[in-house]
């Protein structure tokens, strides 16, 4: 299951870097457009913080945290027998990655970049790929752990099963 984890961990990262690279690249600085109505606009915005902005000035700890979830979940993936959580850690992986990717890499500098966002909701926030695909791991890790899915099948199911 490793290669399943990697493989989805590969599209996030790539379809997200892409789509960061064509949004700064060529909608920076400029009007928001609107995608559906005013409900979804493609806006980019650098955000230094976490989700909805928060923790602006704890960017390193950011980074740690997702280098962290990044071993975490490769080291997880090597006992995996089930592709429900393959995708559901591959989707989380990658979303990690992505952004930790900008931290490290965008400006203002190494460990302090901004996270590029541009899918903007109307009355939510600004996010991008790796976000939704964070987003949709942590759904999904719920639902499997509630409904007791075993990661490998060394693991006994059943409901709030914790190995």
């Amino acid at each position: 299951m490793l290669r399943v984890v990697m493989g989805v961990a590969l599209v996030v990262v790539l379809a997200d870097q892409l789509a960061k690279w064509v949004v700064v690249t060529y909608r920076e600085d400029q009007s928001p457009i609107a995608v559906i109505g005013d409900w979804v606009q493609l806006a980019v915005v650098r955000n230094s913080g976490a989700a909805f902005g928060l923790g602006a000035s704890a960017t390193v700890i950011f980074s740690l945290i997702a280098i962290g979830v990044a071993v975490v979940v490769v080291r997880q993936s090597r006992t995996l027998t089930s592709k429900a959580w393959a995708f559901a850690l591959g989707a989380l992986l990658g979303g990690a990655v992505g952004n930790v990717i900008d931290r490290l890499t965008r400006s203002p500098g190494f460990g302090r970049g901004a996270v590029v966002d541009f899918v903007d909701v109307k009355y939510f926030s600004v996010f991008n790929i790796a976000d939704a695909a964070l987003t949709l791991a942590a759904i999904s890790i719920a639902i499997l752990a509630v409904r007791g899915v075993p990661m490998s099948s060394k693991e006994q199911s059943g409901p709030y099963s914790i190995s």
